[in-house]
C-alpha cells in the first residue's frame, strides 16, 4: 500500500484542490492497481478544513500541535502502521500532477526530493518571478527540499527515526539523516507539484516569506539571491 501525506492547518480555501489532484494520482493505470491510502492530519484547524475532508471521503487526522513535522511524522507513522510500503508528502496548498506517484516509484530509489512549479504568481511582479528563476533549478540534479514534493520508503524512514517535530525545515532534516545513512535519493524534476505564491503563509521561514523576500529585493537585483534548496514550501504550521 501507499501512503500520502497532507499536513493542514487552517487551510479550507486551497484543501479541496489539493484532494482532487492526489486522488487523481492515486487512480493512475501505472500504479498496477496498488491500494493508495490518503491522510490528511488536521493540525489545530479552526476554520472548515475537517468538513472538507469528510465531504472527500477521506481520512482525517486530528492533532493539536501546531507543528508540520509533528503532523507529518504522525500521518506517516499511522500509515505505515496499515501497512504502508511507501509515504508520499505533499502540502494542503499544491496540487500534484496525475502522474506524481507512478513518478516517484519509477525512480527506484529509497528517497525522492521533486521540485515544484508556482501555480500563480498573481500581483507579484515580474522581477520575483525572474529573480526566483535565476535561483531556483527546475532540473534532475537540482538540490531543492520541499515537503510539498517528497516521497520515500518505509523501511529506510523508520531506521531515520522519522520526522522531528519542527514547524519549519522538517523535512530537510529527514533528507540529511538519510543522506547520513548513505540511503539512495534521487533529486528529480520528473514528479511534479504546483504550489501557491501566497505571500502569507502557515510559517516563520517557509516558502511564502521566501517569495516575500524576492519581492522586497530591488528590482535590480542588487542584493544576493537567496538559494531556495532548503526552504520549507507551503504548509508549514507555527500559527496563521
Amino acid at each position: 500500500m501507499i501512503g500520502v501525506v497532507i499536513p493542514a492547518h487552517n487551510e479550507q480555501a486551497l484543501l479541496a484542490h489539493c484532494i482532487r489532484a492526489v486522488e487523481q494520482a492515486a487512480r493512475h493505470p501505472g500504479l498496477a492497481g496498488e491500494a493508495v491510502r490518503v491522510l490528511v492530519v488536521l493540525d489545530a484547524c479552526e476554520d472548515d478544513s475537517a468538513a472538507i475532508v469528510a465531504a472527500a471521503g477521506i481520512q482525517g487526522l486530528q492533532v493539536n500541535a501546531r507543528s508540520v513535522g509533528y503532523a507529518r511524522a504522525a500521518g506517516s507513522d499511522y500509515l505505515i502502521a496499515l501497512g504502508a510500503r511507501w509515504i508520499a508528502c505533499t502540502d494542503a496548498d499544491s496540487e500534484v500532477a496525475p502522474d506524481w506517484l507512478v513518478a516517484q516509484l519509477s525512480l527506484g530509489a529509497q528517497m525522492v526530493c521533486g521540485t515544484v512549479q508556482v501555480r500563480d504568481w498573481g500581483e507579484l511582479h515580474e522581477g520575483v518571478r525572474q529573480r526566483y528563476a535565476q535561483a531556483y533549478t527546475q532540473a534532475d540534479g537540482h538540490r531543492h527540499i520541499h515537503g510539498a514534493n517528497l516521497g520515500f520508503c518505509t523501511k529506510t524512514y523508520r531506521r531515520s527515526g522519522g520526522f522531528l517535530p519542527l514547524t519549519v525545515n522538517e523535512d530537510v532534516h529527514l533528507v540529511r539523516t538519510f543522506e547520513r545513512l548513505g540511503a539512495h535519493i534521487c533529486w528529480s524534476q520528473l514528479p511534479q507539484v504546483i504550489t501557491s505564491a501566497r505571500l502569507l503563509g502557515r510559517a516563520s521561514g517557509g516558502f511564502a516569506d521566501y517569495l516575500r523576500t524576492l519581492a522586497l529585493e530591488e528590482p535590480a537585483g542588487t542584493a544576493p539571491l537567496a538559494d531556495p534548496s532548503s526552504v520549507a514550501c507551503g504548509d508549514n504550521l507555527n500559527g496563521a
